[in-house]
């Protein structure tokens, strides 16, 4: 016990991490392993080096002997031993492949492979006749996989080197298993080639992964095409089975037929023209992506090669395709989803995965390569250093991918050797981060030392994607002192059309002006831009994004803190690129209040503002400016210019619902009609008190951005003033908040429209309460007791605006309800408005206010059930549509599914007329009948770029439910 208690603690201090279980091995082998022991020190994982060499040398004892005779021998198998403890057992169950690895080549793998399973490798069909075959097949793989396992870790064979044997290998094993798969089939009248795609065709293959292939046959001359492709089917399947069936040496991988053409649901095997006829009409360009790595690897390599020809033209003119800046996005989202979606331990699809540079890389060959033949290669390392040769990608990006991509696939392939098994996963456990950390030479703290380079290539990975298509635009058009090649204007205008710009002439012109010179923002301009593109690029229109940034930035480009904000807060850049490539309007507000850009930092920056807070804002900037009511209104029009935009903005970023936008536009214009209202009030000081009564949406705390603001006004002489002198002074008051309001600025106008008021234009623009009464009292209409469901206090004299709502209570909520003829005139008014009001030309359907379905339906059947059941239901009460309808719901005067459905339509409809205003910066009511316009409105609303049809599809089928209902509670069909 004494001397293992020794054994343990030396073997503890040379590296072992289990040394007492190191010392129990070494004591139950028969063998002297001491001078071993001290090669062990090196390797990755010494404890189960040990543990798989002494069941090794207890099946073999001569391996000793071997080892200690021949160092390149050692050094190999110690190496595989600490690395894989699947290769471990492998060699534990055939001992003999040991010698395998003292030789420094090995011979052709196709032959080999194909000797293995009774095959002659001369023959131009070769068929197996082994009686183990599948076996026989999986040992003789696995032995030359140790073998080149051996020369990787021991560095005697580059990454390159390794994955390109690896998909030799791969392809000798197809053949192999084909040749098993003709003893089960007859195919003597099929031509049959398997193409090899993916990593595979790439020749980068992994140590343990699928196998993506296409298959292509083609009827021998005189043969039956159907009876062939039936014959070639079967082959395929059965060459699949001889790689996937469980033996006792288990299964070689999948192989993988997905990329082929209607990937799963469609044919196994194809003839050529097939495969070409589906390719021209009908392929999609993430299939010619896929068919940049298409190589002839097993079978008749005549007929791949002729394949390969053929559809290398369409890959190559895959950039001219009409909808390839449409699919492009689409599979740039589809990356981002994946990074997004897996954890930040996935080498390959994680952020600043393997997935981040291969996509990256085969994108710019596919917008490039069309023009420059030199950029066509296979494999993702010699395809980037040809971009950078190019100009394509910038040298310093191009190495540092280049590093990033050779890390991380190393790292890859020491994960799969452990256990032979297909993983992409960091582990987080320490023994397993301190293997991989020995295996790549780390020896002080391979723990710590793993995890920092990993994050570091990983996050430099990351950080070169995001603007590898954007950097070499700057040195295009900006005439940077740099040695290296440039991308040409033709190139950087075809990459950025290709990333969805429709003006790239223009666009090189934004980038010019933005990136060229010496200056100090100009460095800064030029650090940025290459991710704003990309950001822009993910824009509905990326043009605009463009334009607006360089128009914001000629504003603000000499403030200190613009600049350098927008460098250091990734949120407030992101967001600012998102509101100008999808708002006109707001790109508009921002022109004119730039400074507001501080406020896209954070989602607590883009809350609504209480209405106390703005007031207070506002009757400050009034009470600075007294006696100069013009220079006043102008600062609380700045005001209300800022929180528009804040409202926008936070609306653009799923803020807030289409609810709370009415209601902050609303009390934004309640703010500055108070505003505006005291700076005029001194025309009637001492006087007359005066108020102002919202009407219509602003009534009804459902604003748009479009929204007039719907008025009436009233007023009430003070004591001892004639009445005469005091509505003189009223009109004078009511015009002069008008003017101000109207005045020449840079900011969206506030319309003041008091056409609700009693006999409309024709009628006094102000009255008293008495006078209000009076005509109520005598002539109003039925129409007008409907405008009055939405008439509240909104600004002024608040006593006055209560006495003014509390008169009208008794006309818009009847006592005893509506009467029948009453009801009849209110539904005739509204089938008349349906004919008549309808603007010439527009689409019944598209329309959001007056079509079927729409807002004039929804609260034409919530403002009649108040007309007749408010008088006596106190909670009817309210000027908000959707509070209406709840109300009417409780009350049992409506059933809850036609509510859900009556306000579905009406947020939808609010939805797009505000999305109007957003993306075009002008009012409009129809879903747009252009396809480009219905699809930035759809992309604003929340669908993704190619979503424009069931954008519309959606309006379509919410409309028609809700007419339905209309039809029913409003006109009791």
């Amino acid at each position: 016990m004494p001397r293992i208690e020794s054994t343990a603690a030396r073997l503890a201090k040379l590296g072992f991490a289990d040394g007492a279980r190191a010392a129990q091995l070494v004591r139950q082998s028969e063998a002297d392993l001491d001078d071993v022991l001290e090669s062990l020190v090196d390797v990755a994982d010494p404890d189960q080096a040990l543990a798989s060499l002494t069941r090794l040398i207890e099946r073999e004892p001569a391996v000793l002997d071997a080892l200690r005779a021949d160092e390149h021998l050692r050094s190999g198998l110690l190496a595989v031993l600490g690395v894989s403890a699947a290769l471990g057992e492998h060699l534990v169950r055939h001992p003999g492949q040991v010698a395998l690895l003292a030789q420094p080549r090995l011979g052709g793998a196709r032959a080999e492979l194909l000797r293995a399973v009774g095959a002659e490798p001369d023959e131009s069909e070769p068929l197996a006749t082994a009686p183990d075959a599948l076996v026989a097949l999986r040992v003789a793989y696995r032995g030359r996989l140790t073998h080149l396992a051996a020369r990787d870790l021991t560095g005697q064979a580059t990454l390159q080197e390794v994955t390109a044997e690896l998909s030799d290998l791969a392809g000798a094993a197809l053949e192999a298993a084909l040749a098993v798969a003709r003893t089960e089939v007859e195919a003597e009248e099929v031509r049959f080639a398997v193409i090899g795609m993916g990593k595979c065709g790439a020749r980068e293959l992994n140590y343990i992964s699928d196998v993506d292939v296409i298959f292509v046959a083609e009827p021998r001359e005189g043969a039956d095409e159907a009876k062939a492709l039936r014959a070639a089917t079967r082959l395929a399947q059965a060459m699949m089975r001889a790689c996937t069936a469980t033996t006792p040496e288990g299964s070689l991988w999948e192989v993988d037929a997905g990329l082929r053409p209607e990937g799963r649901s469609g044919p196994l095997v194809r003839t050529l023209a097939s495969h070409l006829t589906y390719y021209r009409r009908w392929a999609k360009t993430w299939e010619f992506q896929a068919l940049l790595k298409a190589r002839p690897v097993a079978g008749d390599l005549e007929l791949g090669a002729a394949y390969v020809e053929a559809v290398n033209e369409m890959v190559w003119t895959a950039a001219t395709r009409e909808d390839f800046v449409e699919d492009v996005q689409a599979m740039r989202r589809r990356v981002e989803a994946h990074v997004r979606a897996e954890g930040e331990r996935q080498l390959k699809l994680g952020p600043g995965g393997l997935r981040d540079i291969e996509f990256a890389v085969q994108l710019l060959q596919l917008v490039h390569g069309r023009l420059d033949p030199l950029l066509r290669r296979r494999a993702t390392l010699p395809a980037l250093a040809a971009l950078s040769r190019g100009g394509y990608v910038g040298r310093d990006d191009s190495r540092g991918l280049a590093e990033a991509y050779s890390f991380l696939r190393q790292v890859e392939h020491l994960l799969q050797l452990h256990r032979m098994r297909r993983t992409h996963i960091v582990p987080t456990d320490e023994a397993d981060l301190r293997r991989l950390g020995r295996a790549l030479g780390m020896q002080a703290d391979p723990v710590g030392e793993f995890t920092a380079r990993w994050r570091r290539h990983a996050m430099e990975a990351r950080r070169l994607h995001e603007k590898l298509f954007y950097r070499p635009l700057l040195q295009a058009v900006a005439r940077l002192p740099e040695s290296e090649a440039r991308l040409s204007t033709t190139a950087a205008a075809h990459r950025l059309e290709a990333l969805g710009y429709v003006d790239p002439t223009g666009a090189l012109r934004h980038i010019a002006n933005l990136a060229t010179g010496v200056s100090r923002r100009a460095a800064i301009q030029r650090t940025l831009l290459p991710v704003m593109l990309g950001w822009f690029a993910d824009t509905p229109d990326p043009d605009a994004a463009l334009l607006g940034f360089r128009q914001v930035s000629d504003k603000l480009g000499s403030t200190p803190w613009y600049l350098r904000l927008l460098r250091d807060e990734t949120a407030v850049a992101a967001r600012m690129a998102r509101v100008l490539g999808t708002s006109r309007y707001a790109t508009g507000l921002l022109m004119h209040a730039p400074d507001a850009v501080a406020m896209l930092g954070s989602d607590a920056e883009l809350a609504v503002r209480s209405p106390e807070s703005l007031l207070g804002e506002a009757s400050a900037a009034v009470s600075r400016h007294a006696g100069d009511p013009e220079t006043a209104v102008a600062a609380v029009r700045a005001l209300r210019r800022k929180e528009l935009f804040r409202t926008a903005v936070a609306d653009l970023s799923g803020l807030i619902d289409i609810e709370g936008v009415g209601s902050a536009l609303s009390q934004l214009t309640d703010v500055t009609l108070q505003a505006a209202l005291d700076a005029a009030l001194s025309r009637a000081a001492g006087t007359t008190s005066f108020a102002i009564i919202a009407m219509g949406r602003l009534g009804g705390m459902e604003c748009s951005y479009a929204s007039d603001a719907d008025v009436v006004f009233v007023h009430s002489p003070l004591p001892g003033v004639a009445e005469r002198e005091a509505t003189d002074a009223a009109f004078a008051v009511a015009n002069e908040l008008r003017r101000l309001l109207s005045l020449p600025a840079p900011d969206p106008p506030l319309i003041i429209d008091p056409d609700l008021r009693p006999e409309g234009r024709q009628g006094p623009l102000v009255r008293t309460l008495a006078s209000y009464r009076a005509y109520y009292s005598r002539w109003s209409s039925p129409w007008e007791a409907q405008a009055l469901l939405r008439a509240r206090f909104s600004a002024g004299d608040a006593a006055l605006g209560a006495e003014f709502t509390s008169m009208v209570d008794q006309l818009r909520y009847p006592a005893g309800g509506l009467r029948d003829e009453a009801v009849r005139e209110i539904r005739r008014i509204k089938a008349r408005m349906e004919a008549e009001r309808l603007p010439r030309g527009a689409d019944p359907a598209l329309h959001t206010k007056l079509g079927p379905g729409g807002l004039s339906d929804v609260e034409w059947v919530a403002q009649l059930l108040q007309l007749r059941f408010a008088g006596t239901l106190p909670s009817l009460r309210t000027t908000r549509t959707l509070d209406a309808l709840r109300a009417a719901v409780a009350e049992g005067l409506l059933a809850p599914a036609d509510e859900a459905v009556l306000a579905e339509a009406w947020r939808f409809a609010s939805r797009i007329r505000d999305a109007l205003m957003l993306v075009k910066g002008r009012p409009g009511d129809n879903v747009p009948r252009d396809s480009g316009e219905r699809k930035l409105i759809a992309q604003t609303l929340g669908y993704p770029p190619d979503g424009s049809e069931d954008f519309l599809d959606d309006y379509r089928r919410v409309t028609r439910r809700a007419r339905k209902v209309v039809d029913r509670v409003f006109y009791g069909a």
